[in-house]
């Protein structure tokens, strides 16, 4: 998975002394999170959420400047070493629980990268759940 910046955006805006402002839109966002098997987007109380198979990996609050995404710790660490620009902890009860991102200044390649990497770590939990809930894997007839 790519979670670098195109280090040539970086370079421009360095030498300009100028932020990367790509006002990311939720709407091609949430085209590609559409896109991906099985995923709905339905409201999750005031938030808008994406699910798989009725599992949430993405929530977005009201506003849409901002998105949740829930991936493995991990993935998350990663995320957040390479772009704490835009990227900062999601918690919840004092939990970590997944990332917060800005849209205003995210890169779009990181964040269809991040939506990618939610979807998948949910559907990984949902495969894990159906094999450890079968009968033949803990090795019943």
């Amino acid at each position: 998975m790519t979670w670098s910046v195109n280090s040539t955006s970086k370079a421009s805006a360095a030498a300009s002394k100028q932020p990367i402002r790509l006002h990311m839109k939720i709407d091609s966002i949430r085209r590609h999170a559409l896109s991906l098997a099985a995923v709905t987007e339905t409201p999750h109380h005031h938030f808008s959420s994406f699910r798989v198979r009725g599992k949430i990996f993405i929530t977005v609050p009201p506003d849409e400047a901002f998105m949740h995404f829930f991936v493995g710790e991990a993935d998350r660490e990663t995320a957040l070493a390479l772009h704490p620009e835009f990227i900062e902890k999601l918690l919840w009860g004092g939990k970590v629980v997944g990332l917060r991102v800005a849209l205003a200044n995210a890169t779009p390649a990181v964040v269809k990268a991040l939506v990618n990497k939610a979807y998948e770590t949910r559907v990984g939990k949902e495969a894990e759940a159906r094999t450890t809930k079968s009968p033949s894997a803990r090795g019943k007839a």
